[in-house]
């Protein structure tokens, strides 16, 4: 399972956001806002910054939205 954790007013978060989209790739999306959202994050990558996502299947995580996107292309797009 892809999840990306986001803020609303986060433009790189859209950016990913877009794209998982746009290529029809499934993710579930964790919004920051809530507070057991917050604290998983905190709990899986260390620090407070999104976009955040893991690929739970591979045990991968990241921070960056342009290697979020490249992993994504790599590994999920048809």
């Amino acid at each position: 399972m892809l999840e990306l954790y986001v803020s609303e007013v986060c433009p790189y978060c859209h950016k990913v956001e877009k794209y998982l989209s746009d290529n029809n790739i499934e993710y579930t999306e964790r919004d920051i806002a809530g507070q057991e959202n917050m604290e998983k994050l905190l709990q899986l990558g260390g620090k407070m910054q999104v976009p955040f996502f893991h690929d739970t299947e591979k045990n991968v995580t990241m921070y960056e939205s342009d290697d979020i996107v490249k992993y994504v292309k790599e590994n999920y797009a048809a």
